[in-house]
């Protein structure tokens, strides 16, 4: 465990990015550049569960924290998961506290929660850390809620209190499509909108988040308060690493005809 809770917990500001290639090989190659922590993201991403085992894998030797977007808070999304390695949940689209109770009950074992016990899985080590893992799994599991849906902003408060949700992380793309201006992030209804939410998060004593593609938004959002902080994902390095690359290369071809 790479100790993401107790990180947000003492104030710091964690850097991640997004996996969605499915490859355990970039999933290295992004784990190794030295982020924070990354999310393997199962609801828009190109891999399913089986190829989310591998770039936990390829991830394993990595300092960043593992964590993993589900399609839904559905029990059986989450927990297989977890019993692979995760280290964090995301869950989308999360509208009201009913719905953030679902997420909770599926990161903790009874009477926390209810995902259900299995030792043998790669978590617990195969069953030989299975006793640590149940002790630590409240201080280390990170739950993380999308704040996405109009819904949502008239419940932040109930669902920031909720034990069990660590961060509220702000989806801008939905959230401003859901507002009715779409990519307008500097639109002052979705500036209230997160200054709402981190509002509601720091009342709790919680983290907020939020994913953005251009780093010159890092000093906006930092200074609204927001610590838990994705830039970019490994599609676009590689989308904008080839792109570059072609870009150099014509260049020269020019100055050499």
């Amino acid at each position: 465990m790479k100790k993401l809770k107790s990180r947000l917990k003492k104030g710091d500001t964690l850097h991640g990015c997004w996996l969605n290639l499915g490859s355990p090989l970039t999933a290295e190659i992004v784990g190794l550049s030295g982020f924070d922590w990354v999310l393997i993201d199962l609801e828009h991403g190109a891999g399913s569960e089986k190829e989310a085992l591998a770039q936990m894998q390829g991830l394993q030797h990595t300092s960043a924290g593992i964590i993993v977007r589900v399609e839904s808070a559905e029990l059986q999304r989450i927990q297989r998961v977890l019993d692979m390695g995760a280290e964090g949940i995301m869950c989308p689209k999360i509208n009201n506290l009913s719905e953030a109770k679902k997420v909770v009950n599926g990161l903790y074992y009874p009477p926390m929660g209810q995902r259900g016990v299995a030792k043998m899985v790669r978590a617990t080590q195969f069953a030989q850390n299975f006793q640590s893992y149940y002790e630590t799994s409240q201080e280390n599991i990170l739950g993380i809620v999308q704040i996405e849906t109009k819904e949502v902003l008239n419940h932040l408060d109930e669902i920031a209190n909720l034990e069990g949700v660590d961060v509220l992380f702000i989806g801008p793309a939905d959230l401003s499509m859901e507002l009715g201006i779409f990519g307008q992030f500097n639109h002052p209804e979705f500036l209230a909108a997160v200054e709402k939410t981190v509002t509601a998060a720091n009342k709790a004593g919680k983290a907020t988040g939020i994913l953005f593609f251009n780093p010159e938004e890092y000093s906006k959002y930092h200074q609204m308060g927001i610590r838990f902080i994705a830039c970019g994902a490994d599609a676009t390095f590689v989308a904008e690493g080839a792109k570059n690359m072609v870009e150099k290369l014509v260049k020269l071809r020019s100055q050499e005809s």
